[in-house]
């Protein structure tokens, strides 16, 4: 599928309105926060729809619900006074027209946010007013020109306001639509003084989502925030993984563990002890060979499933660059359709992907 700029500008345009009536259309309560329907894989909208519209915009949130996604997943930061907005990151010089802006020129700071050196424009430096006057642009324009031509298009959301707009998706898709938000940089913002876990529990709370069958996940790359989140919530909680050889930001300077350990059987076993499910990187369940093709599938999806985990691997993309050889074809975009198929067959239980309606496809209604 290949969305043309005018769909993706009717898209843009549509899901503004939606955000004008959606308060209203959520207070009526027309359906319960449930899990939705029996799904076998559940597919979730990274960052929305962001193959096609900037993605962590009510824009492309509301094409990833359009083209059949269950859940959307909204990355979490905060600004400086507590309020959750949707960026990748708490740096937002590639995702806002911030450096464009002359009254915010001496707020650009070099930061070290999880053992790394950064230099950029910072969610927590800002109000969510200032946050509200900047606008949200395309963070890799290279790999996705037709998005950028969106840059503009949209604000910067809440986490309200995504909630709100899924509320109101629900009542016009006639389907219970999950939210899946991460908890970026947890251990960094806590020690400014701006703690999230506690934020994101009480929001999802105050809108409904209540226990274990509610249509939530909430992720983190770090654990003790989980185990955390534990102890506030009953919501299902999920532990990403990234590469083997890294280290969860809150456990550099405590255990030392690396993904790679957390990973092993004995580690997912210790994970099953605080989450609901794993999000592993996808070389975790299917690695490449040097040449860039996929190998066999590995023992992660029946170790983690022994440990009584639910697998979901990020992230599926149907750009070349993003795919294992044997599915790139000669122009931009290749068969990520093959490549999930691949993770259909190895047992995953749900995926991460930026075009949701190629696995909505091959995946077929739910039950």
């Amino acid at each position: 599928m290949d969305i043309c700029p005018k769909t993706r500008w009717l898209v843009a345009t549509s899901a503004l309105y939606l955000v004008a009536v959606c308060r209203s259309v959520a207070a009526t309560g027309c359906l319960k926060q449930e899990t939705p329907q029996f799904c076998s894989p559940l597919i979730i909208g990274h960052g929305g729809a962001s193959g096609y519209v900037p993605e962590h915009t009510l824009g492309s949130y509301a094409l990833a619900v359009t083209l059949g996604a269950d859940y959307v997943e909204p990355d979490l930061v905060v600004t400086r006074d507590h309020q959750l907005i949707a960026r990748h990151e708490n740096d937002i010089s590639a995702t806002t027209d911030v450096a464009e802006r002359a009254e915010f020129a001496p707020r650009r700071a070099t930061k070290t946010i999880d053992g790394k050196q950064v230099t950029g424009w910072f969610t927590e430096d800002f109000t969510l007013d200032e946050i509200k006057s900047l606008r949200a642009r395309e963070r890799i324009p290279e790999t996705r020109p037709g998005n950028a031509r969106l840059d503009g298009a949209f604000q910067v959301p809440t986490l309200q306001e995504i909630i709100d707009l899924v509320k109101s998706l629900q009542v016009s898709q006639r389907r219970v639509i999950g939210v899946y938000p991460e908890i970026k940089h947890s251990t960094y913002f806590k020690r400014l003084g701006l703690p999230m876990e506690q934020l994101v529990a009480d929001a999802l709370h105050k809108n409904g989502y209540v226990g274990p069958e509610a249509a939530v996940f909430i992720q983190s790359f770090e654990i003790d925030n989980l185990k955390e989140l534990r102890n506030m919530t009953e919501l299902r909680l999920l532990q990403l993984l990234d590469s083997p050889e890294m280290r969860p930001a809150d456990q550099d300077q405590e255990t030392g563990i690396t993904y790679g350990e957390m990973a092993t059987r004995a580690g997912l076993q210790a994970v099953g002890q605080y989450a609901y499910a794993v999000g592993p990187e996808k070389s975790y369940i299917i690695p490449w060979d040097k040449a860039g093709r996929l190998l066999s599938p590995t023992s992660f999806v029946r170790d983690a499933h022994d440990a009584g985990l639910k697998v979901h691997p990020y992230t599926f993309r149907r750009e070349n660059v993003f795919l294992p050889l044997q599915f790139r074809s000669g122009d931009a975009i290749g068969d990520m359709a093959g490549e999930i198929r691949a993770f259909l067959d190895a047992g995953v239980d749900g995926l991460f992907t930026d075009q949701p309606d190629v696995a909505v496809r091959l995946r077929g209604p739910c039950l």
